[in-house]
């Protein structure tokens, strides 16, 4: 079966070749666990205290409106040390959205999130969008999607994904959403303790 979702393809990747897919390191095994959507009350708070549990700091990509509408939120991430960065305002598909109102959103959450860092939402955008962003945030990709939001999949699925797919210098996609919590909320401690016992070091994106 092929898994292009769950870690991209080469192909895919040479198509933004100004975007951070992958972080190796040469001296040891590290990895990057990354949540999208948020911040939400819902979800948010409990990842943050999994994160404290086990002393790992991540990286969040945040919906602008969510941090508009939660903003003590997109505090406690920044004060418990973790990364964040632009997840567009409306949370907009590039492919379906006309590039000049693609940008417009993305600078309309800048104002709510003080972050150099961008994440196209689905991982899809325009080349032509992908070409304007890098002009002012550096664009972080992935090399593994959990597909934790996924309904056709549960938890012991999501879980054999991390297994399955990371590898040094994996940027690890889970997301703080409403969609996603019936599985994260069994393979976050899960994939954490995994990651570990292998000898990942978890690293939050440099910013």
């Amino acid at each position: 079966m092929s898994h292009l979702i769950e870690q991209p393809p080469l192909v895919y990747r040479l198509l933004f070749p100004e975007a951070i897919w992958r972080i190796k390191k040469r001296q040891r095994k590290v990895a990057f666990l990354t949540f999208d959507d948020g911040p939400i009350p819902e979800v948010t708070p409990w990842v943050l205290d999994v994160l404290d549990r086990y002393g790992v700091k991540a990286t969040f990509f945040m919906v602008g409106d969510n941090v508009r509408r939660n903003p003590e939120l997109y505090q406690e991430v920044k004060r418990r040390g973790h990364s964040y960065g632009n997840h567009t305002m409306h949370h907009l598909q590039g492919f379906k959205t006309r590039s000049m109102n693609y940008y417009r959103d993305i600078l309309e959450a800048d104002n709510y999130i003080e972050s150099t860092l961008f994440r196209p939402p689905h991982g899809i955008m325009r080349w032509s969008q992908s070409h304007a962003i890098k002009s002012h945030f550096n664009i972080v990709m992935y090399d593994l999607v959990t597909r934790d939001y996924s309904k056709k999949l549960g938890p012991e699925q999501v879980f054999d994904n991390v297994k399955k797919f990371a590898r040094n210098g994996s940027i690890i996609v889970f997301h703080d959403s409403l969609k996603a919590w019936r599985n994260l909320q069994e393979v976050l401690p899960r994939a954490i303790e995994w990651l570990q016992a292998q000898g990942f070091e978890l690293l939050p994106l440099p910013m």
